[in-house]
């Protein structure tokens, strides 16, 4: 007999950033609905100020369930990599691939904005606390705690999709010894739809457009962290100039925020039923932006095979299968980026420039790098 208190659904969501958001909007698009949960109110996400650097294959798929920010998107239309006090440099341009940009910078509260927007009323359980999961062999039960009344509900699938994992020994965690120290700035002349990727010893320095300014992500040791962040706005200005070059000038920074840079990397995706998807799944270096993208990937791909096969424990193995080669090359591809460029070895300097201008002289090894970077590891679609 079927228990009157307990609340039934296919498929719950915890979580509802742009990940768990786009699950859900794809799943309900195709006629599969789910319930979504999140403890945080639904204000919170259109206070957060981060930018988010987004592949042209995340557009394509965020454009299939009509969630494209395109006003706010600032278009990334060459892409500059090179070392400081080191030759070698290979440029990215769009037109090689006959794409409107290669990706681009959306700041994370208008993304967030543009999904909401198509949401069903009370599609989400705001303020949620999640008190237990209970899973079984059919399925899964959750209790919960949301305006202040206790719930319990049953589901044949749970997804996680709720952020960074915590303190969980299912996930393997390498620590770069790095921050991310990160603002917007003003450049001068102005910067042209184009990204910087400027490799220096202390950690990779990005520089992405956004509106008329430059979102920064400034990767520093801890302690330069330190110093960094208790600089005024001119000393602050003067350190980035060192490290970037005078290739452009700085001015008229944001205000600055720093956190710790790992690799988060969960071993097994699925058990029983239960999916890990986005930063739950894994989190990577912010360099080459590509951990985000990743997450859509997670999302777009978990909906394809429900949406093909259904829910059933077939289909987990099936997407833990298809996610495999993507998430870890993603993994893989950023880790040894930044441990080969993250130093100041003479000999490493020298093979890095020597494989900068590789990729600048022969183009095949430079698309195999820049369709990867567009649309994952297996430069889908």
């Amino acid at each position: 007999m079927t228990d009157a208190r307990v609340e039934h659904t296919d498929i719950l969501i915890i979580g509802a950033g742009p990940v768990g958001l786009t699950l859900h909007l794809a799943l309900a698009k195709a006629g599969l609905p789910s319930m979504l949960l999140d403890r945080r109110p639904l204000t919170a996400q259109q206070s957060d100020p981060r930018a988010l650097a987004l592949s042209h294959g995340a557009r394509q798929l965020l454009e299939q369930i009509n969630s494209w920010p395109t006003r706010a998107a600032t278009p990334i239309e060459t892409i500059h990599i090179s070392q400081k006090d080191g030759f070698g440099r290979t440029l990215i341009d769009r037109q090689e691939y006959d794409l409107p940009a290669l990706g681009y910078v959306v700041r994370y509260r208008d993304l967030a904005g543009a999904l909401a927007a198509n949401l069903a009323d009370n599609a989400i359980l705001a303020e949620t606390e999640v008190l237990d999961i209970a899973p079984d062999d059919d399925g899964v039960t959750v209790s919960i705690r949301h305006a202040g009344q206790l719930r319990t509900l049953r589901t044949k699938l749970l997804v996680h999709a709720e952020g960074t994992p915590g303190d969980d020994p299912a996930v393997k965690v390498s620590d770069y010894e790095q921050h991310a120290v990160i603002c917007e700035v003003t450049p001068t002349p102005g910067h042209g739809k184009r990204a910087w990727e400027r490799f220096t010893p202390d950690g990779p320095l990005a520089l992405l457009p956004l509106g008329d300014e430059f979102s920064i992500v400034f990767t520093l040791p801890p302690a330069k962290a330190d110093a960094v962040m208790a600089m005024d706005d001119d000393a602050f200005i003067a350190a980035l100039q060192a490290q970037f070059g005078q290739r452009l000038r700085f001015a008229k920074p944001g205000k600055r925020s720093r956190f710790p840079l790992y690799l988060r990397l969960r071993d097994e995706l699925v058990k029983g039923c239960e999916v890990w998807i986005g930063n739950t799944a894994q989190t990577l270096h912010p360099v080459s932006g590509q951990g985000f993208n990743l997450g859509i990937r997670d999302a777009w791909q978990l909906f394809e095979i429900l949406q093909k096969n259904g829910v059933d424990r077939q289909s987990l193995a099936t997407y833990a299968a298809s996610r495999r080669l993507d998430r870890r090359g993603g993994a893989f591809f950023t880790d040894q980026i930044v441990r080969t460029f993250s130093n100041d070895c003479g000999p490493l300097k020298l093979a890095r420039g020597l494989g900068l201008f590789a990729l600048d002289i022969f183009p095949p090894a430079r698309h195999f790098v820049a369709k990867r970077m567009i649309w994952g590891a297996r430069a889908w679609p």
